[in-house]
């Protein structure tokens, strides 16, 4: 525990990071690898886009007078954000290995099309729009809502032991 005390006694800064370089993560895989997110792959990022907001914001919270005693509460809090991004990100997977259906207007058999795709497509290009029950992207057996479900269930539990650590120091 003494390794991981200077993370959890800053975890609001270190949960805003986090959440940070998993967007730079998503992004770059995007513009440099070529896969466009699908809608769940937009909803996973979400819950990332929330962290940094409360993070930020919890930050000055804790600053302000009277602000230490919600320490405890923030942690919690962002313990239960990063829980949402495992409940996506399960949900995910499981839809990519067909463990239960995803959403129908997500799905690789009924994707809908739009007009710039619908205008690619008769210029004679091929175009197959995103599909969330399709994994583009497998690495050690785990699609990429895959590896994101084990990295948020990390912040949930880092966060849970930053939330203790603070009570703890009351």
């Amino acid at each position: 525990m003494t390794l991981l005390a200077p993370l959890l006694d800053r975890w609001r800064l270190c949960a805003v990071l986090a959440s940070a370089a998993m967007l730079a993560i998503a992004h770059a895989f995007q513009t440099f690898g070529g896969y466009a997110p699908c809608t769940l792959c937009l909803r996973q990022r979400e819950v990332y886009w929330v962290a940094i907001a409360l993070g930020v914001i919890f930050m000055a919270i804790v600053r302000l007078p009277g602000g230490p005693r919600w320490r405890e509460a923030t942690c919690w809090v962002l313990g239960l954000v990063f829980a949402v991004g495992v409940g996506i990100a399960v949900y995910h997977a499981g839809a990519e290995w067909k463990f239960w259906p995803g959403p129908t207007a997500c799905a690789s058999a009924g994707a809908g099309v739009d007009a710039a795709a619908l205008s690619d497509f008769l210029a004679g290009a091929r175009v197959r729009p995103p599909a969330c029950d399709e994994a583009p992207w497998v690495f050690a057996g785990l699609s990429m809502a895959g590896w994101n479900a084990l990295i948020s269930l990390g912040l949930v539990a880092l966060s849970v032991m930053a939330a203790l650590r603070e009570r703890s120091k009351r």
